[in-house]
Parts: C-alpha cells; structure tokens; sequence
C-alpha cells in the first residue's frame, strides 16, 4: 500500500459579507470522510492568526486539514482537484476584500522548524505574501489562488504550518444559505441551561455581567453557533444541550488554539524592537494616568529610558477600571496589540499583571498633639494650627492608602470583550502542553 500524506492550508475564502473559511473546511471534510482510502490525521484545524491586522475578515482564521491517502483507492491529485473545486463554489470571490489561497504539503510541520517558525510569525505580527511564497518554495509546498494579488497565502501556509502548544475545541454549526442575514433562531433558555452544565469543560457561552450570549456570531457569515470547550466530547455534549430554531445544514469540530493566548510571546519584548501591528508583551513603570473622553485610560509607561503608551479602552469592562486605579510607579507587564496614534507606539491592552505596586499616599491636616482635634492650615509650608489649644504643627499627616490591585494577579477583560485567541482565567492551570488525545475521534464528529 502506497500512502501519500497531504496537508492541506486554506485562507481567505470570505469577505465582511459573505462566506466562512471553516464552513469551506466542513464541506471538504465531508467529502473527503465519503472518499474511500482516505484517513484523518486529527480534527481539521483552526488557526488564529494575528488579530492586529487591519485588514482580517472577522477572526483572522485559517484551516488546515491533514490526511493519509491510500493511492491504491483514491488519488491525491484527484483529491487536490477536488479539494480546490469546494473552494471555488463556496469562496466570496465577487468581492475584493477575498483572496482565496490554499496550499498543499506532504508532511506536517514539527515544533522549532521552518514551517511552525513561519507559523509563530503569522500569529504575532505581519507577514507579506512575498515572504509566504518564499518560504513554500522552501518547504515544498504547492499554492493555488483564485485571484491574483495572493495575500491569502499567508494564512494559508500559517495554518499548515501550525503546531498547537495548547489548544482547545471548537464545534461550528452553520445555517442553511436561505437563512443568511436574519436573526439567528436559538431558544435563549437552552443556552444558559447547557451553560450550567458544561461550563466546568467549556467557555465564554454567555457574559456573567450582562446576560448576553456569546455563542452566536452577528454577521452574514453562515455560522449559526459555536460551542469551544477542552475536549471533542465536551463540545459535542453541550451542542446537543443548545435548541436551534432553525435548520442546521452541517457542522464539524475542531482543533484550535483559540482561547491560549498563543499570540503573545513567552517573554517581554525591548520596545525599541515592536513593529506596527505585532502581539507583544512588554513590561514597564508608570509614569502618568489619563482618563479621555469615552472613560478610556491612557497610561504612558518607561522601560529602561524608552516612553511608550498603553491604552485601556472603555469596552474591555474591569480592565479599564483596574488600569484606572494604577499610580506613577507601579511596575505592570501588559498584553497586546502594537498600534500607532499619532506617530507615538500604543499598546491596546488585552491583559495586565501587576509585577509591583508603589506605596499610595495622602497627606493631611495633623491631629493636635494636645487634645486630638483636627488642626487648620495656616497657608502653604506655614504649618497647622488646632483651633481649641492654639498648639502649632508644622508637619502633615502622612496616610498611607490601602491598594485594591493585587501584585501578580491577571485582569482580563469581561468574556464579551475577549478576543478569539483569549485565554480564559477558567483555563489557566488546564494548559494542555502539546499533549495527544489518546481515544482519537468521538463518534460522530461532523455531520453530514
């Protein structure tokens, strides 16, 4: 028997209006489970890419689906015509905002080679198609494109490339095409209630501060619901929890790095190495607080004589109020996105933990030494007089504040400001650290 391994990359078959690059990756999947000779490696997988590109559709996703073919009983350049034909029906190609890539290996990557380096740079800053097409020819891959500019090779080849670290799951339900732009159809109750029984092995369903649920996307895109959670079982169990009222054409689980904070780097970057657009953590001291119009919070921070700003917007809840409450000299590590406001470096802030906090103090009108009665200013540096005794004090009282922030703590923002690629504080500590599921797939998986 002559097995031929394929990995398959696809990016940029949707536009802010139209399509879906996971419901192009369902339907291939079932083609390719009703092609005799063909075995899956693991579930399809979806790939967050860097959120801080302008110019994403929605979550920054690609797909990758990796497969054994049995030449004896189906052929691999037959499958690759197929596999490019689902593409082509189903991409968003009137609109120029789409730019559908899909590329084909013959091997998976491994942690620390080219590929999942290429893969790391497309999760944490910003990629030209030149540098892409560069690195396929490297690696062998062959690339297809439906138009001609070939900015969806990035993705593409990102996602063949990626090696999860951590990784959770994710089950996509779509809806039927007649039914793209109308209000989603799901029983609300049903929601909560598979919340309440899921919610020890699944995440962000509904936002505890507000009642909204947080399963169902807004858009024209084809997605009736997503479940994510830490296990195939998991999300497959809460799916058969949640009422749709309406149709369900198809749906698939899959592998992603969703809700890992797989974009941001294990360590601190020097500021005077970010890049427009990059996933950064930096660390630095306080230096000044501002409050702007619409409640947001501008910190302006040193690192080792470098000034740069970190902006806390109003949307990111606790976050913001938890930045607001900082004072000049604290000591803080932030997570975010590298952004330019007027020429000047801003991190837009994901997350923050307080690396040292600075004593807070306030100074007052001193007791009378004598009888305890607050004493009155006599004016600026002529001291304090106590009304009663006549007595004199020079010096104010010194009050120390208590802080409410905590020293190695991490605030994130409410769950319905979380990014795809948030991770949870519900999943800290249940980091999965490259491990393999042994039962391999649950049954079923996807449907049709």
């Amino acid at each position: 028997m002559i097995e031929t391994l394929l990995n398959i990359g696809i990016d940029d078959t949707d536009s802010e209006v139209f399509g879906c690059t996971t419901y192009v990756a369902t339907k291939i999947v079932s083609y390719l489970d009703n092609t005799s000779g063909i075995t899956f490696l693991d579930y399809p997988l979806l790939v967050r890419l860097n959120p801080n590109i302008p110019w994403k559709t929605r979550g920054n996703g690609a797909v990758s689906i990796r497969i054994n073919i049995d030449e004896s009983r189906a052929s691999s350049e037959e499958v690759k015509k197929s596999v490019l034909k689902i593409v082509k029906e189903l991409s968003d190609l009137s609109n120029p905002r789409s730019d559908p890539a899909i590329v084909f290996l013959n091997r998976v990557p491994r942690k620390g080679d080219l590929l999942h380096a290429f893969y790391l740079r497309v999760l944490r800053s910003m990629v030209s198609p030149t540098e892409a097409l560069e690195i396929a020819e490297k690696v062998g891959a062959s690339c297809s494109f439906l138009k001609t500019s070939k900015v969806g090779v990035v993705g593409a080849l990102a996602a063949a490339g990626a090696v999860f670290e951590d990784y959770t799951y994710e089950l996509l339900s779509y809806r039927i095409r007649d039914n793209y732009g109308k209000p989603r159809m799901i029983n609300r109750e049903s929601v909560f209630l598979m919340d309440k029984m899921t919610s020890h092995n699944t995440f962000n369903n509904i936002d505890p501060e507000t009642g909204r649920i947080l399963i169902t996307p807004h858009g024209r895109d084809p997605v009736l619901f997503g479940i994510r959670g830490e296990s195939p079982k998991a999300v497959y169990e809460a799916f058969k929890l949640v009422k749709a009222e309406e149709e369900i054409e198809c749906w698939c689980i899959f592998k992603t790095n969703q809700g890992t904070d797989a974009h941001f780097p294990e360590e601190p970057v020097e500021v005077s190495k970010i890049k427009k657009y990059d996933s950064v953590v930096v660390e630095g001291t306080v230096v000044e607080k501002r409050i702007i119009q619409g409640g947001h919070v501008i910190i302006s921070m040193d690192q080792g004589g470098n000034r740069f700003f970190c902006a806390f917007y109003s949307p990111t809840g606790i976050l913001r109020k938890k930045a607001s409450e900082l004072e000049p000299g604290d000591v803080i590590r932030v997570y975010g996105g590298a952004k330019e406001h007027n020429g000047v470096l801003t991190i837009n802030a994901e997350k923050m933990v307080i690396l040292k906090l600075c004593e807070k103090i306030v100074k007052a009108p001193p007791p009378c030494p004598k009888c305890g009665r607050k004493c009155k200013s006599l004016g600026l540096r002529q001291g304090f007089i106590c009304e009663k005794c006549g007595e004199v004090v020079m010096d104010p009282e010194v009050i120390r504040l208590e802080r409410s922030l905590e020293t190695g703590r991490v605030y994130l923002p409410p769950e319905r400001a979380h990014r795809h690629l948030t991770k949870p504080l519900k999943r800290y500590g249940r980091e999965k650290h490259m491990i393999t599921e042994e039962n391999g797939f649950i049954n079923p998986w996807h449907f049709p």
